[in-house]
């Protein structure tokens, strides 16, 4: 009859199916209950009002034939008050829900902020199964930031509950802010669960109704994707869930894996959903032990269980890996295992005797197997447990000696069901005692042992939720193991199995052993195989309690670890709950040897590390029937890299362990090369459960888990990963040696580079192979094998490095005894250098292990050296010790003797690289013709930008004469002739000297320069030592010369690191090209200025930067207003220097790969600083000591600033400050730009516009505020005389730059912004017209002279006392900038080489010549000692020369200290002034860059800097603007700046809420300007920076060598940052962050950004006010932010905020070992 209801006949309306259902039916009930069972889920749209396509009849029916029957459906259908709407589809329901079902809410409250409680009410409507429950409490708590759990249950009578034994909810509420949303519908009632960023619905059950009955509790869910994964433990052919209408039961069965849908041995309602590329995930949990059915359809999820409540839980992730962590902190994590338990496992179930067993283990120990042995229950006696057959099995009890003798383990099988009957010899003791405890599970009388039949025939059951069976359970394994040593347990048939059904007495006819709804559970018949659901346990009803079982038994018998004293030892189980893996493994069941069973093992294994069960396997070669060697041959490859591997099998079979298959068998080879790999990588997969067991990471890992954003790999199921690094890919069909295999996106290792990626390809695998890669990117610990994990733990380790796209690797090690003590490992390899540092060293092992090599994958050439270094002292590798394949492009390092739990950098450099070909012909235009001509060699690439045409390795000059002295080296060089010049336009100086000066412990100079005849050298004013450092010993570094080519290496000594390296070709001195090369310790590489960058860290990939300063607003490669020569790098070992080229010419630097460095500047001379560091704040301190410390700039010059080029008049400043002081905006300085002068001119008013604006500015003065005007260099020259003193009395006094006079004594004239008198400028003309016809000629001071000194001191003097006050001066277009090409007419008289030199460097319109927008070269300028110089060599240091006078006057005349903002500087400028990053646009590339460019100034000396808020040109964007007000609120300068004919982009000028949001976090900077002066005093007096960047705080976290953790993008809502390795407090809430060390996503609503305070600081504040006036009256204040330890220190700057060597007080302040944590 079943066959006949099950063939599934297609023909619709056919006849011959009425007659079989007529005839049929009466005679086979059996028919008619099989339709019952099957019932549509799906429906088209009917004409009821329905809620979705959701089944009001439970049942699954193949096409529905009969009339009759389908009249008899759609009754019953229209009964319930559903919906009917038969369809072709399969599967898909015909009778659906409508609204008039559920519950509605009928009130509501919530008790705080993380909890939500409603009371429902049901709907009026027909019941399903009947005993709905009217009254429902719904509950709900925000848990956590990433988990939600809500509750259902009966409003009026408790219901059962899993008793879990770790999950709970969390002793307090979430601090941080929530990933997800709760949204609560009324009626029907439903629920919506939304993922707050970016806003998503995940969870969404108002697609069906709530079901609330006695026994039927049903709850639909739509979700947002079709990547579902989990729920079981069945069959699951795919890891990812067919969506097509699949309903799948639940609750643990003893059933054989024979891949049906039937329920299996664990009881798993969780899943995992992955949303989409993003890689956001979450999980949903339902804590219900009932037996129950989950069907899954396209996006959606039913559940139906037929007991205790709805308890979910949601748990929200980044991603899927996230996701599994979320779970196992719910429900415990997974144990760690003992290391041995990783080795191969060999067991069958019966070997007949011990002298059997014995044979099979030692003819594989013979071959060199296995690790652990096991018996099965043939063991015992009568299969009693806790017995062991004294006949067969006599000498059992010194069994497991014979195994620990040759390092191996032995594991015995417990079953839960104890035998009834005697033993042969006496009573059955272990029963007895169970009696006397009455530790049995019972009939429904609470008292009866309720008796079944396993194994041993007629059985009674432990129940151990019975705390005197646990008692009993432990004791009687005490006196077990007392008897028969064994190392660990395997229980088995404990969901529980049961032979008879029910008991030997039957069950009972109640509502709990026949419920109304039974769940599509195997035999459809709830006490099936196991006990009646009416027995009682100390928990409950077994029904309540049947799918715990397992799990009580794993919580029982992990108390028996107690019997093995301090070792470690293992449970594994075959029935399962969630939070089993906490103390247990788990192996997939009674397989069989088939090749579909060992396809689906893979999507088993996957499901259960997703469960939280990571230590998971299945019985390789399968349980039952004989395993052809073919099957058992592949089995053994894959099953080489099951978490848990063992080999077993079932009695009657033929023996399958590997040497069965004879000793030289091809089986037994493959098994062993296999397992020799994995027991290479046992320290890794350690590691792995380690990491399993601290952070809830999988170890048999889905490939989709690491590559979520290629779709391709969502499905992947017949290939795995060992964590993030080690790809598997198995043969899974018979006689296949190609198999199509899926390549992620990376680089992948097979010993040999694999190209493809992120495709699928054809691999070959010949009968003894197995796909086995290595992801890029990865370093795994590894270690020599033996036959045993007791023998290769005492080899030596190893590290297996796979190089990554960056050249880079990273990995752990977590090592122990094996049982119990820790050491913890990190390794981190970046660019050659490869740092072994140790977190936790709590162990030592015995064996005095030590990494003995190293191999390194995916190295493009053979090294030059390799040094190792402890920290204390570095070594050299032999050549003996260090070997290279060329062919593989794999390095080995040998016999090394690197000792466990010690930190270690081992160095490398390639010695060939392409990327050494330093550029011969950086001109456009090169061909090997005129490469060669050089001398160079030609040699195509197809490498961008690579050069083409490089010197020769001899290239350059070579040492003649070398003196060493006690403070230095001086050499004596001589071009290299066999090379001929190379420019015939710029002479080669052929005999040089070098002089290099130990200036201090910390620093050198390196000058290169022609002894001969004196050239141009910079006259900057250094502070350096009064006296070199004559001490060697004192030194950090040592200096060595190579002779040819000639070059200089410095050498940090402690690491034994060339940190300068210039032996290399291409060293030029030439009249007007210099040219020098360095090699670089390491690819991080920061400063070089002033030029807009993308990143912070320098990109070396052939990228050239000129430096000249010019008016040119930022762009890519584009040189700009400032020029800094000087550069940060970080070495190997990560500390830093410092390299400043002391040289103002117009000049390129050029990063290569290799990585290195080559300058080429076109005057001067060659003269170097180095300062040593080692960390970069102190390179920055030093850098500081020898160019200059810091401006402390006025207190009020911290507040916040406006300006804009083009205010109509005074009265539009009046209606700005009149709107900010209304909308209490903290507001200090007002700025006024040209506009305010009469025609541009400096020193004057218009007096038509801005009449007014003097008694303004003495009101606002008068109210605390601050004035800053604009002053540009050049002066108008067309003004009458005596009307114009700026001009007249400069002329009088030679001020201006003029001709040399042997050219003209006349002014170098040019054109800049002043107009000529009594004209009007015609804005409808073109630029170059307007100049031409309206802008007057200008004269440009020469700040060099002393004389213009004191003139410019005057004007600035004048203008305070006679026309406006102010407080500060804002200089600018002092590159300096000139409208003209070098001079009116744009002829520039003298050498047209100075203009347009031979070599010119890569500027902006560099084709247009040095001169553009700016004077000619040939200019005279006169130094302050009388030197003359031209312009070409002292172009860059214009806007330097112009700073200090300005600032000496400022002082002169207000007779405070104010501030100077300059727009053009150069080393030094720090000294006297601050600088904002000119003149930027309105993009939101911005904000980024101009974090990057605060950084750079902060490491050049200038740390009082910023951008202009909002942008300077282009109509500014409300979000972008308001972001940017939000970052700017942090710039040191933090000005709102923009353009003529542009929107106002001023806080008030966007309305309410935007000048709202700007208050607040305006309102936090001023609570904080304390901090900011002090950190500004800090700076002045020590040199620290200001804008920090990250890695000058933890540079030796790799992870920190980033430029950003802003990362404002428009749209964006959650930004990803760095929280770098310390305790940090959010700052708006004072909770601790939850991460470290790693990146985390902010949430940044429109109105918020990330502040985080580190713990360890206490930073001073103060009550913030409309402006700094106000705010300074206010009460101080401390934050104080406690460390780990808690103690925090601080300090606080206070003085009257402008005084010129007024007092001040510093204060230091500090809190140890405060008993909170907290902020």
């Amino acid at each position: 009859c079943n066959e006949m209801c099950l063939c599934g006949l297609r023909l619709k309306k056919h006849i011959i199916f009425h007659i079989l259902y007529i005839i049929v039916s009466p005679l086979c009930p059996a028919f008619l209950k099989r339709v019952n069972f099957y019932k549509a889920h799906r429906s088209k749209k009917a004409r009821c009002a329905v809620i979705v396509d959701m089944a009001c009849i439970p049942y699954k029916l193949p096409t529905c034939f009969a009339k009759l029957y389908c009249a008899s459906l759609q009754q019953k259908c229209l009964e319930r008050a559903c919906c009917w709407s038969p369809v072709d589809e399969a599967n898909v329901p015909w009778c659906f829900f409508s609204k008039n079902h559920g519950y509605s809410v009928v009130s509501e409250s919530q008790p705080d902020s993380t909890h939500i409680e409603a009371r429902l009410t049901r709907m009026d409507a027909p019941s399903l199964f009947g005993a709905d429950i009217k009254e429902l409490i719904f509950y709900a708590e925000m848990q956590t930031e990433n988990r939600l759990r809500f509750k259902i249950t009966d409003a009026n009578q408790a219901r059962f509950e899993v008793p879990h034994e770790h999950v709970q909810a969390p002793s307090s509420p979430p601090t941080g802010p929530l990933k997800y949303r709760l949204e609560l519908i009324q009626k029907p009632f439903g629920l919506k669960v939304w993922r707050t960023s970016p806003e998503k619905l995940l969870f969404d059950t108002t697609i069906g109704p709530l079901v609330f009955a006695d026994q039927y509790l049903q709850l639909s869910a739509k979700l947002p994707s079709h990547n579902i994964y989990g729920l079981g433990e069945h069959v699951h052919q795919t890891f990812r869930h067919d969506t097509n209408w699949r309903t799948w039961p639940i609750f643990t069965r003893d059933s054989f894996p024979n891949g049906g849908t039937h329920n299996l041995y664990g009881h798993y309602p969780y899943f995992t959903c992955l949303e989409n590329e993003s890689g956001q995930s979450f999980g949903v949990f339902l804590m219900n032990s009932n037996a129950m059915e989950v069907t899954i359809q396209p996006a959606a999820i039913t559940y139906r269980t037929i007991g205790g409540v709805l308890d979910f839980y949601i748990l929200v992730g980044d991603t899927p890996e996230a996701v599994v962590d979320e779970f196992t902190q719910l429900i415990g994590r997974p144990f760690i295992p003992p290391y041995w338990s990783l080795g191969f496992q060999l067991s069958r179930w019966d070997y007949g005797s011990l002298d059997e067993l014995k044979k099979v283990v030692e003819r594989n120990r013979q071959i060199g197997l296995p690790d652990v042995q096991y018996t099965d229950i043939d063991y015992m006696e009568d299969k009693k447990i806790f017995t062991y057959d004294m006949e067969k099995f006599k000498e059992l009890p010194q069994f497991a000696d014979y195994m620990h003798e040759n390092g191996q383990k032995y594991i015995v099988i417990l079953d839960p069901a104890v035998s009834t009957g005697k033993r042969l010899n006496g009573p059955y003791e272990a029963l007895d005692r169970g009696h006397a405890a009455k530790v049995w599970v019972t009939e429904p009388d609470g008292n009866t042992p309720l008796i079944g039949e396993v194994w041993p025939g007629e059985t009674v059951f432990p129940d151990y939720t019975n705390q005197a069976c646990v008692d009993w359970w432990v004791d009687e394994i005490s006196r077990f193991h007392k008897e028969v040593k064994h190392d660990a347990l395997w229980i088995d048939m404990n969901e529980v199995a049961n032979f008879v059904q029910g008991s030997s007495k039957g069950c009972a006819e109640n509502k709990l052993n026949y419920p109304p709804f039974t769940p599509r559970i195997l035999d459809n018949l709830m006490y099936s195989k196991t006990l009646c659901m009416d027995a009682k346990h100390k928990w409950g009803n077994h029904y309540d309690v049947h799918s715990l079982y397992g799990y009580s038994m794993v919580l029982a018998t992990e108390k028996y670890v107690e019997v093995f004293k301090t070792n470690r030892s293992m449970v594994f189980t075959r029935s399962s709950f969630p939070g089993v893996g906490k103390y247990a493994g788990h192996w997939l069941g009674d397989n069989a040897a088939n090749w579909n069973d060992i396809k689906w093992a893979i999507p088993g294994m996957l499901e259960f590390n997703l469960f939280g069960v990571p230590y998971i396997g299945a019985d390789i070669c399968g349980f039952f029937d004989d395993s052809p060697e073919e099957l058992c041959r592949r089995w053994m490859q894959v099953g080489a890299f099951y978490p848990f591997s063992r080999n077993h099998n079932a009695q009657g079979y033929k023996d399958q362990d590997p040497a069965a298959y004879g000793a030289d068998s091809l089986l037994v080879k493959t098994s062993k090369h296999y397992l020799n790999i994995r027991y290479t990588l046992l320290p890794y997969l350690y590691t792995l459960f380690y990491k399993a067991h601290v952070n809830g990471e999988t170890v048999l890992r889905p490939m989709m888990h690491e590559f979520y954003s290629d779709s391709e790999t969502w499905g992947v199921h017949n290939q795995f990963l060992w964590g993030a690094h080690l790809l598997i890919t198995p043969v899974l069909d018979p006689g296949v040696e190609n198999v199509e295999a899926y390549i992620p996106d990376a680089i992948w290792y097979d010993f040999e580079k694999i190209t493809d990626r992120k495709e699928k390809v054809n691999l070959n695998l010949p009968a003894d192979k197995l796909g086995l890669h290595l992801r890029g990117g990865a370093i795994l610990p590894a270690q020599r094998p033996d036959i045993t994990t007791t023998y290769s733990r005492r080899h030596p380790m190893r590290l297996i490095i796979a190089l990554d796209d960056n050249n880079a690797a990273s990995g752990e090690l977590f090592w122990d005894d094996g049982e119990s003590r820790v050491i913890s490992d990190l390794f981190l390899l970046d660019q050659d250098v490869l740092t072994m540092h140790v977190t936790h060293n709590g162990y030592t092992d015995p064996n005095n292990l030590k990494f003995e090599n190293i191999t390194v994958m995916g190295v493009t050439g053979a090294p030059v050296s390799v040094l190792v270094s402890d920290g204390t002292t570095t070594n050299a590798l032999t050549e003996s010790q260090v070997n290279y394949d060329s062919t593989r492009k794999v390095l080995y390092l040998r016999n090394l003797e690197l000792e466990l739990g010690k930190n270690y950098t081992v160095n490398w450099q390639d010695k060939y690289r392409n990327s050494r070909h330093f550029d011969c012909y950086p001109e456009a235009g090169s061909d090997q013709a005129k490469c060669e001509a050089r001398g160079c060699i030609w040699e195509p690439s197809n490498v961008p930008n690579e050069p083409w045409c490089y010197y020769p390795d001899t290239h350059g000059y070579i040492t003649s004469n070398v003196v060493e002295t006690a403070s230095g080296i001086t050499v004596d060089l001589e071009r290299n002739t066999a090379f001929p010049s190379q420019r015939s336009q710029s002479r080669d100086i052929s005999k040089l000297r070098v002089e290099i000066t130990y200036l201090s412990g910390k620093s050198l100079r390196w000058k290169i320069f022609d002894p001969s005849n004196a050239r141009y050298e910079v006259p900057l004013p250094l502070d350096l030592p009064a006296m070199p450092e004559t001490e060697e010993n004192n030194r950090l570094y040592r200096v060595q010369i190579n002779n040819k080519p000639f070059g200089i290496q410095v050498i940090r000594k402690d690491t034994e690191e060339i940190i300068w390296d210039s032996a290399v070709p291409g060293l030029t001195f030439s009249d007007q090209l210099l040219e020098i090369s360095t090699l670089l310790p390491s690819n991080y590489v920061y400063g070089f200025g002033e030029t807009e960058h993308p990143i912070y860290k320098h990109d070396l990939n052939y990228h050239k930067y000129g430096l000249f300063t010019k008016d040119q607003p930022p762009g890519h490669k584009l040189n700009s207003y400032g020029v800094h020569p000087f550069y940060m790098g970080l070495e190997k070992s990560k500390y830093a220097h410092g390299v400043l080229l002391l040289n103002s010419n117009a000049m390129d630097v050029t990063f290569l790969p290799t990585p290195a460095l080559t300058y080429r500047t076109v005057g001067g001379i060659l003269d170097f600083y180095m300062v040593m560091g080692p960390t970069p704040e102190a390179v920055v301190q030093q850098y500081t000591e020898m160019i200059g410390r810091p401006v402390l700039p006025a207190y009020w010059s911290l507040g916040f600033q406006l300006c804009r080029y083009g205010y109509s008049n005074d009265a539009e400043i009046a209606d700005l400050y009149r709107d900010m002081k209304a909308a209490k905006i903290p507001y200090d300085v007002q700025y006024a730009d040209i506009d305010y002068m009469e025609r541009q001119m400096d020193f004057t008013l218009d007096k038509v516009n801005f009449k007014g604006l003097p008694a303004l500015v003495d009101n606002m003065r008068a109210e605390g505020m601050r004035f800053i005007f604009i002053l540009d260099p050049a002066i108008a020259a067309n003004e009458t005389k005596g009307s114009y003193p700026a001009f007249d009395t400069g002329f009088e006094t030679d001020i201006f730059i003029k001709w040399p006079p042997e050219l003209s004594n006349d002014i170098v004239w040019g054109k800049v912004w002043p107009d000529y008198p009594n004209i009007t400028v015609d804005n409808s003309l073109d630029w170059d017209t307007q100049v031409e016809l309206f802008r007057a000629f200008v004269a440009f001071p020469d700040f060099f002279k002393s004389s213009t000194a004191e003139w410019w001191a005057q004007q600035i003097k004048d203008f305070y006392n006679n026309v406006m006050k102010f407080d500060g001066l804002w200089i600018d277009m002092n590159e300096p900038a000139s409208f003209v090409h070098g001079t009116v007419g744009e002829k520039c008289l003298g050498d047209p080489a100075l203009e347009n030199p031979p070599y010119m460097p890569p500027l902006e319109s560099m084709h247009r010549g040095l001169n553009h927008k700016t004077l000619c070269m040939n200019s005279e300028q006169i130094l302050a000692d009388g030197t003359r110089v031209k312009h070409y060599d002292v172009h860059n240091l214009y806007g330097w020369s112009h700073t200090k006078p300005t600032y000496d006057a400022l002082l002169s005349a207000t007779e405070k200290r104010g501030v100077v903002v300059t727009r053009s500087t150069y080393p030094s400028s720090g000294r006297w002034a601050g600088h904002w990053l000119g003149d930027n646009y309105s993009a939101w590339d911005q904000l980024l860059k101009s974090i990057i460019g605060m950084m750079e100034f902060s490491i050049f000396g200038i740390p009082y800097t910023g951008a202009d808020i909002c942008g300077f040109f282009n109509p500014a964007q409300y979000e972008m603007c308001l972001r940017w007000m939000q970052l700017g609120a942090f710039y040191p300068f933090s000005r709102n700046h923009n353009t003529i004919n542009m929107p106002r982009q001023d806080p008030v000028a966007w309305g309410p809420e935007f000048a709202a949001i700007s208050r607040d976090v305006l309102n936090i900077r001023y609570t904080l300007l304390p901090y900011l002066n002090t950190l500004m005093y800090e700076a002045h007096a020590h040199g620290n920076t200001v804008v920090r960047p990250l890695l000058h705080e933890c540079f030796y976290d790799c992870c920190l060598l980033i430029c950003h953790l802003f990362c404002f993008v428009k749209g964006v809502s959650v930004v990803r940052g760095y929280v770098p390795n310390a305790r940090w407090y959010d700052y708006h809430t004072g909770e601790v962050v939850g991460v470290r060390g790693q990146f985390m996503n902010m949430d940044t609503p429109l109105s918020k950004i990330n502040l985080h305070v580190r713990g360890g600081h206490i930073l001073p504040w103060q009550k913030p006010e409309n402006n700094t006036h106000y705010s300074r009256l206010n009460p101080l204040g401390l934050l104080v932010a406690l460390d780990d330890g808690g103690s925090a220190h601080g300090s606080l700057f206070w003085d009257d905020g402008e005084g010129i060597g007024k007092l001040c007080m510093f204060v230091s302040v500090c809190v140890q070992e405060w008993e909170s944590r907290g902020m």
